[in-house]
């Protein structure tokens, strides 16, 4: 029986041009070697799987090869690319940094490094993992990677660029490996399952590419597992039947259902879903990727963004042309919102049911908003009836469009149109005067009094003599009114004192020049135009001095007020010290 090898080792590229998605670095490195600008030390950098050591390795051998193409790939033919091919090459050494990471390793490593090769012009030394040496043997290769012998090459090859110290960076050029795309990897698949003779669907292999995130070795090992579990035939049920991957077909049916307002079917559908095994959250971040996928698709400049097939790709154009953006941004806002608190919700279920009920009332709500019309009137003052506690109020509707119809019931058991207003207060004395009338007809009510309430409203109120007494009456209400602005600015006002002269008008006695100061920017204009209001006069003038009476012109330091404070309350010297205060 044939011994099987698995892909991920059987279809390793051998040449650059069979390096999948990593063409930019690919090029530079057969240019090197053309041109012959080959630097003493290289560091390849980037996730698992997208190719640094396999490049390291044709690199190397091509480095060496003695009958280069024009195309800058080794030749497969010469001595150097025999014995690399059959593993019996003596000029390319590697090593495994993370099973050799200590200073000994290094100084074996430093003093191979000063025998030249036998056959070829370079040693090549390729370090993978190199990330993993420790501090120490990081130092003791940093004076050989500085001046290595002219035959000397090193590639480097790590998943962690950042844990290498500086030192060593700057004596590497460095080449950042990207992950590679959902179409190359997929590609890839397809020419490694015809050479195997399988038969796969196009949905089939681009779900193995996107659960491979970025690595070409996870698609090819993922690959191995479905052809293991279903022959010579790959379907897209059993891809995601295996991985177990959540079809993207319960994901347009949400939306589907979403954008009719349909809450039953979208609650449907998710708790098929949980039926199936799936959890919540990969529902809710699967969900926000797909309407993610509908925004893009609704531009033709961002359609490049979708990584789909053809066929899957088509079905995002028909859908997106249902969905307005507006629908989508609210959607993503949601769904961005339920990700973030799922781990945090004591309910999970009910948190994504939330989630999806709102999210198929987006559309029904704006839908409500639009088509709502508020009744017109026509003439610029008419009477509108209002609904008070004792009957029906009239007043001139100055602006139609605050008002909105409803029906209430009259005293005689009829039903009549009734518009409310909800930007504008009715007045209470209209209230009053109508209670009066509770006994009149209402028809007289809307067509003979409502002049009579338009003009007792023109009836101005009796002014109140500013005395000493009622003074210290509005000085009160003044003072309660400012209790939303501190305690502090509230002691203020009961600590002042007030006078009253008909010469001088009102003078306010402060304690300090900085209540002054505080009262004088920040209280002043409103006190006068309280007591305008209040006195229905002309401006009063308040007059504003400082009454050091109580402390007999004696300005106190603070250390002085501390100290005065301790003999009075000892406790405070100890609070103090305990948290550490300062005086300021």
């Amino acid at each position: 029986m044939e011994n099987f090898i698995v892909s991920a080792r059987k279809y390793r590229p051998a040449t650059f041009d069979m390096v999948v998605g990593q063409d930019t670095i690919t090029n530079t490195l057969k240019a090197a070697i053309k041109g012959n600008h080959l630097a003493q030390a290289y560091l390849f950098c980037g996730p698992r799987g997208v190719g640094k050591t396999t490049c390291a390795r044709i690199f190397a051998k091509t480095i060496n090869c003695s009958n280069l193409r024009e195309n800058g790939e080794a030749c497969d033919a010469c001595e150097s690319c025999l014995s690399f091919n059959t593993l019996r090459s003596f000029n390319i050494h590697e090593l495994d940094a993370a099973s050799n990471n200590k200073v000994e390793d290094i100084r074996n490593l430093t003093d191979q490094v000063r025998i030249p090769p036998q056959v070829g012009k370079y040693s090549i030394y390729i370090i993978d993992e190199v990330h993993m040496l420790s501090t120490q043997a990081f130092n003791a290769f940093l004076k050989t990677l500085e001046e290595p012998p002219s035959h000397a090459i090193f590639i480097l090859a790590t998943t962690e660029k950042h844990k290498i110290i500086p030192t060593i960076l700057s004596r590497c050029q460095i080449f950042d490996f990207n992950r590679i795309r959902i179409e190359d990897i997929a590609a890839r698949l397809a020419y490694v399952a015809a050479n195997e003779g399988v038969v796969a669907e196009e949905e089939a292999l681009h779900i193995i590419a996107q659960k491979a995130d970025g690595a070409l070795r996870d698609a090819l090992s993922i690959f191995d597992q479905i052809v293991s579990l279903c022959g010579k035939k790959i379907t897209y049920k059993d891809v995601i039947g295996n991985l177990n991957v959540l079809d993207f077909e319960y994901y347009f049916r949400t939306v589907e259902a979403a954008l009719k307002g349909d809450v039953a079917s979208v609650l449907t559908i998710f708790s098929d879903v949980l039926e199936k095994g799936f959890d919540g959250h990969n529902f809710v971040s699967g969900l926000c990727s797909h309407l993610r996928d509908l925004l893009v698709s609704k531009d033709e400049i961002t359609l490049k963004l979708l990584e789909a097939t053809p066929a899957i790709r088509q079905r995002y154009l028909e859908q997106s042309v249902n969905c307005s953006e507006e629908f989508i941004f609210k959607a993503l806002d949601l769904g961005s919102n339920t990700d973030l608190s799922y781990k945090a919700s004591k309910n999970p279920r009910l948190h994504v049911e939330l989630f999806l009920i709102r999210l198929s009332r987006l559309n029904s709500t704006s839908t409500e908003v639009t088509e709502k019309k508020k009744p017109e009137i026509t003439q610029k003052e008419e009477e509108i009836p209002y609904p008070s506690k004792s009957g029906i109020i009239r007043e001139t509707a100055e602006h139609p469009e605050a008002f909105r119809t409803r029906e209430t019931e009259h005293p005689g058991g009829k039903h009549a149109p009734v518009i409310e207003k909800h930007t504008r207060s009715f007045s209470i004395k209209d209230i009053i005067s109508e209670e009066k009338k509770d006994n009149a007809p209402v028809s007289d009510q809307t067509v003979e009094k409502a002049p009579e309430a338009k003009h007792q409203d023109q009836v101005p109120v009796p002014a109140e003599e500013l005395t000493a007494e009622s003074f210290d009456k509005a000085w009160k209400e003044f003072t309660d009114s400012q209790k939303g602005e501190g305690a502090r600015v509230v002691s203020m006002f009961k600590s002042v004192k007030t006078e009253i002269n008909e010469e001088s008008g009102i003078t306010i006695h402060l304690s300090n020049a900085a209540q002054k100061d505080l009262f004088v920017l920040n209280y002043k204009p409103r006190l006068s135009a309280f007591l305008q209001k209040r006195f229905n006069t002309g401006e009063i003038e308040i007059i504003t001095t400082v009454d050091l009476s109580e402390t007999n012109g004696i300005i106190y330091s603070d250390e002085q007020k501390y100290n005065h404070l301790v003999t009075k309350y000892p406790g405070l010297k100890d609070f103090k010290k305990a948290f550490n205060l300062d005086i300021p």
